[in-house]
């Protein structure tokens, strides 16, 4: 089983898990906004911010900003260690990866939260 200081779980079936749990958290948070706007019809501005300002909106959409991360770090995680074989290439293309899913996630906070 690999392990290193660079995955996000404790192990490869941490990782499995914890890969499966943020797909259904992204799926079920596209179910929804996919039935919001076929039930909603023609959705204006106001309707579509007045979504968003509710509180248990922005706390789902905060999880599924997570999830999204978590998802994203595990998959650039395991293809970079399936087909990068150079140390460091390896761990450059880990560290943009990383840098950017934080860069992501700091935005989209600030997006959600408005800080």
């Amino acid at each position: 089983m690999v392990t290193t200081i660079t995955n996000f779980g404790r192990s490869g079936p941490y990782d499995w898990i914890v890969q499966r749990v943020t797909a259904v958290i992204l799926g079920v948070y596209t179910i929804f906004l996919f039935g919001y706007v076929v039930v909603t019809g023609d959705i204006n501005y106001l309707e579509w911010k007045a979504l968003f300002e509710a509180t248990w909106m922005r706390i789902f959409s905060l999880l599924a900003l997570i999830a999204l991360g978590a998802h994203a770090w595990i998959g650039m995680w395991t293809v970079a260690t399936d087909y990068l074989h150079n140390g460091f290439v390896k761990f450059i293309a880990q560290a943009l990866g990383g840098i950017v899913l934080f860069v992501y996630v700091v935005w989209g906070v600030q997006i959600l939260w408005g800080l």
